[in-house]
């Protein structure tokens, strides 16, 4: 047999290929690129809602959870953000971010130009009534969102999110992840005294 029949074909460089991959890699090391700029804000999310109408909301209460005065904890409905600036929380009990928040919503809590709502995702009555029960309600209404679709409808990311919704119903203001002193001296306390301040 030829030494010519014996050898096999190695395979060759695939130019396309790898033009194809250093394409990729270039693409890459750009938006690697954009992700850490100096001054970036990782929590400020582009959302087709700012602007907009609040989406029409119908959350039953979240059972179990009683206001400080013993009666039971109003649902989440669209009518609850009727005339009233509004703080919406979109948080759970399993989310760790959400107790680091939980003493800026406590504090804003006693602030009278607006009220707190929250929507309680992907959780159980039981565990929601024992985070708040534990750290204290900030919540003037509460809805329950089982199976996650409201806060689809919302545009949320993930938990925790916040949205400041002026009193005519519009969201002007979109949080993503928890709020931290600087979000509250930078962003949402000067956003609070700027619709409280409006006819």
């Amino acid at each position: 047999m030829a030494d010519s029949e014996l050898k096999q074909d190695k395979p060759g460089v695939s130019w396309p290929l790898l033009f194809v991959a250093g394409a990729v890699l270039v693409l890459f090391l750009v938006l690697g690129a954009m992700l850490v700029q100096p001054g970036r804000n990782v929590s400020t999310v582009p959302s087709a809602l700012i602007g907009r109408e609040a989406p029409e909301t119908a959350l039953p209460a979240v059972e179990g959870l009683i206001r400080a005065d013993g009666q039971d904890m109003p649902a989440f409905t669209s009518a609850v953000l009727d005339g009233e600036l509004s703080l919406v929380n979109v948080w759970a009990s399993w989310c760790a971010p959400c107790r680091e928040e939980h003493p800026f919503l406590m504090e804003l809590a006693d602030d009278d130009r607006l009220q707190i709502v929250g929507l309680n995702y992907k959780d159980t009555p039981k565990n929601a009534a024992r985070f708040l029960g534990t750290l204290g309600n900030p919540f003037d209404a509460v809805g329950a969102d089982g199976n996650g679709r409201t806060a689809i409808n919302w545009g949320v990311y993930g938990v925790p999110e916040t949205f400041l919704v002026s009193a005519d119903g519009t969201i002007v203001w979109k949080h993503v992840g928890p709020i931290t002193p600087g979000v509250m001296a930078n962003d949402l306390l000067a956003l609070i005294e700027t619709q409280a301040s409006l006819p």
